[in-house]
């Protein structure tokens, strides 16, 4: 069977679930006794929920937290217990923390079925963080890909694992800079969200090629237009403006709850549809539709074609292990 044979089409399957269905909704009926899982960022907003329903399913989580106490109170609080929901520390800005983390992980665990890349930071501040990187680049990106490069034989011992990647529709708002990645030449936060936001897509393209072989997957997920901390860097009268809430604050028709917003994530990480196939974005609990240029609503449903284009998603692996220093296929 040559690799074009395994190549998954970027269109829908028809998965019986949609924009309305929550993360409970999709895992029912499946159980992940004896699974283990990591969803970074797992304690708020889509985390906690996407944390909630695999929980239900019977998988043991560990969810990393640049806040671990703050992160165990909010865990706690949601009645997930200690038994099967874990916490430990790390900052994803900071690559060594990463790497400490992964390392404790793996000295503690021999495989790994399940990896969420969830935390994010959108449209902060110029920040620069390690060696000057852009911090929503480093943070998004090169954080998770750090993590997946050390987690590697963990998941490669699963036999059969899932890689999880959350972008989002802010992928529309640009493509890698490969010639500025790092916005020295004049920060823009849309752009560089936006930069960040492909590069979760193209990891989740480039992982599954790389990582197919092993019998592990990737999928970049959209979780839909959904109020959490993540717009904590946005002052209210910017959110109004985008149209995402009324002066009264009340939220815009069409825009998922966090339980519904958990669903896509928590479909692609465990839904027997996917079996034997992914390297495609999805949203809306399926695979999406390549954007349609013509629709007034392209700016938000659809991937761009830059978000999975395959030699751009090996070039920016190739980029971010040279950033790194870290690369599990060399």
């Amino acid at each position: 069977m040559n690799e074009e044979s395994l190549i998954t089409p970027q269109h829908p399957i028809g998965s019986g679930f949609g924009h309305d269905s929550t993360a409970s909704d999709v895992v029912a009926g499946v159980d992940l006794r004896g699974k283990t899982a990591i969803v970074t960022g797992g304690y708020s907003g889509l985390g906690l929920e996407t944390v909630r329903a695999l929980a239900s399913a019977g998988a043991q989580i560990t969810v990393p937290a640049r806040r671990p106490e703050h992160a165990k109170d909010v865990l706690a609080s949601a009645g997930l217990a200690p038994e099967h929901v874990t916490v430990e520390a790390l900052d994803l800005a900071e690559q060594r923390a990463v790497k400490d983390f992964a390392e404790r992980f793996l000295g503690s665990n021999e495989t790994l079925d399940i990896l969420i890349n969830n935390a994010a930071i959108m449209a902060s501040p110029e920040q620069r963080v390690g060696p000057g990187w852009e911090s929503q680049f480093a943070t998004n990106h090169l954080g998770h890909f750090t993590l997946l490069n050390i987690l590697w034989p963990a998941l490669a011992a699963a036999g059969s694992a899932r890689v999880v990647s959350l972008s989002s529709t802010g992928h529309k708002l640009s493509p890698i800079r490969f010639e500025d990645i790092n916005f020295e030449n004049g920060y823009d936060k849309w752009k560089a969200y936006g930069q960040a936001k492909t590069a979760n897509a193209l990891f989740a393209v480039e992982l599954d090629r790389l990582g197919k072989s092993a019998g592990v997957r990737a999928f970049a997920v959209h979780p839909g237009g959904i109020m959490t901390e993540l717009q904590r860097h946005l002052p209210r009268e910017e959110i109004v403006a985008a149209g995402w809430m009324d002066a009264a604050g009340k939220v815009r028709e069409g825009f998922k709850t966090p339980e519904q917003g958990a669903a896509t994530s928590t479909w692609a990480a465990t839904s027997p549809a996917l079996a034997g196939m992914g390297g495609v974005y999805c949203e809306d609990c399926d695979i999406a539709k390549p954007t349609d240029p013509a629709s007034p609503l392209a700016r938000y449903q659809g991937v761009d074609a830059h978000a999975v284009d395959p030699e751009a998603a090996a070039r920016l692996w190739a980029v971010s292990a040279e950033m790194t220093g870290v690369n599990a296929f060399t």
